[in-house]
């Protein structure tokens, strides 16, 4: 279910290259938080890429919600929550075609949930690297992702 899920994102961010923004992909599901972040936890590392920090934004910044009064959670979401993955090949890969856009590594996805739908939403490099000799490369990783 999760492969088939990842194709269907792959050919949807084929299909989003003329969307008012470029530099995210966004991919929104009907679903909560907890079941598409374990989801993509799992097909992120089933592709070869590991997380190596998880974190909870939406936890840690409920503790201003009473001093940033009216300013906080405008927008209302459920849940935001971030991880941060890395693939050590494709790490030395993109060092090897250019070694500044290891800016871009590791690299991070976040997941935010408003009315019980989760979005996934992740930089794409490609759009960075424009002009780079590892754009072709990070192309890969980006359709990997």
């Amino acid at each position: 279910m999760l492969r088939k899920c990842l194709v269907f994102m792959l050919l949807i961010n084929a299909s989003l290259a003329s969307a008012a923004n470029d530099a995210v992909f966004k991919y929104t599901v009907n679903k909560s938080m907890d079941l598409v972040y374990a989801d993509v936890y799992k097909g992120l590392e089933n592709a070869g890429f590991y997380v190596v920090f998880e974190a909870d934004i939406g936890a840690n910044i409920s503790r201003f919600a009473e001093k940033w009064g009216d300013n906080y959670n405008r927008n209302q979401l459920e849940s935001i929550r971030s991880m941060v993955f890395c693939n050590g090949w494709y790490a030395n890969a993109v060092s090897n075609a250019d070694p500044d856009m290891l800016a871009l590594c590791p690299l991070r996805m976040s997941l935010v949930e408003k009315a019980g739908k989760t979005s996934a939403l992740f930089a794409r490099p490609s759009v960075i690297a424009s002009g780079s000799a590892a754009k072709p490369l990070l192309e890969k990783i980006e359709s990997e992702v």
